[in-house]
């Protein structure tokens, strides 16, 4: 089949590379135009964009996919199905019926479970053991179309969010180019979502990511690796800058700390919690690098009674 390839992020790029190894043609690559990123805020290429280019492809990168000009290359292209995995931006109605077979998307939850943009976050943050991928024809709906196929995955006890979308991004790239053989082959039926077990997954902002200490242990270990890498849990120190935190540890034998108290010892650096005590493991205070917990506390001279969040609006 006649493929246009619609992505951006680096997640998106094994399923590119999956689509280039199948028995289809990927003719053009869609994806977001370029971003400023960085201390220069220089423009920098899409990952997408960048393997697209390594690859000799066509890329279209139009403000939005309303434009007139871009919906005419599609028409030109002929194309029988585009394929998308975090392109970034909804599609119009006038788009959605160029190609043959319609837009493929490749989602990264078990629909109708985690309809939105932060799937994978949402999934660790809400307690789930398992989750996965699907691949459904795209409609005007939010991540309602019907589903052509679907994998699971075990979400483990330690994972971050980009561990599970790095495992998700593997399996679900196979997925895809399972999907597009089949419908091609004529042996795959649409399936409706369910209305029932539909969830939500917005995607997280900065604010999101405040670790509220009050919360128990277990729910505050979730925030924090369903954040990690982005958008970055963090807390607040009593002068009121701002400490990211990476991954924690839940401790249930410190049980004598008040929420948000810390307590540095030669072994490790604990928070005080709503139950017991989680162990840090790397922080990154504000303008410096990202360092071990320990390091930080030894080199930042802090406060016997120093309470983590304790400081102005959102303090935990």
């Amino acid at each position: 089949m006649r493929l246009l390839f619609a992505g951006t992020p680096a997640v998106a790029v094994a399923s590119l590379d999956a689509l280039l190894g199948s028995r289809h043609e990927v003719v053009a690559v869609l994806t977001r135009p370029d971003a400023r990123a960085g201390r220069g805020r220089q423009l920098h290429p899409s990952p997408v964009k960048e393997r697209a280019l390594d690859a000799g492809l066509e890329v279209l990168t139009p403000a939005s996919p309303r434009d007139e000009a871009f919906r005419a290359r599609l028409a030109e292209l002929d194309l029988d199905a585009a394929p998308v995995v975090a392109y970034g931006a909804l599609l119009p109605p006038s788009v959605l019926d160029v190609p043959r077979l319609g837009w493929i998307n490749l989602h990264f939850s078990v629909l109708p479970a985690w309809r939105g943009a932060a799937p994978v976050q949402h999934a660790i943050i809400g307690g789930d053991e398992v989750t996965g991928a699907s691949t459904f024809r795209i409609e005007q709906g939010l991540d309602t179309g019907p589903v052509l196929g679907m994998l699971t995955e075990t979400i483990r006890p330690r994972d971050t969010a980009g561990d599970l979308l790095s495992r998700l991004a593997g399996a679900g790239a196979d997925l895809l180019v399972r999907t597009l053989d089949a419908l091609e082959d004529g042996i795959l039926r649409a399936v409706p979502q369910s209305p029932d077990g539909v969830s939500h997954a917005p995607r997280l902002e900065v604010d999101d990511a405040l670790v509220e200490w009050r919360r128990p242990a277990h729910i505050v270990d979730r925030l924090v690796r369903g954040c990690t890498p982005a958008p970055g849990a963090w807390t607040r120190l009593p002068d009121g800058e701002r400490l990211g935190l990476g991954p924690v540890v839940p401790d249930p034998e410190v049980t004598d700390l008040a929420p948000g108290e810390l307590r540095i010892s030669k072994q490790a650096v604990h928070v005080g919690t709503g139950s017991h005590a989680v162990r840090l493991g790397e922080v990154t205070p504000a303008g410096k690098r990202t360092m071990p917990a320990g390091d930080w506390a030894r080199g930042a001279r802090l406060d016997a009674a120093t309470v983590l969040g304790a400081h102005g609006a959102g303090a935990a």
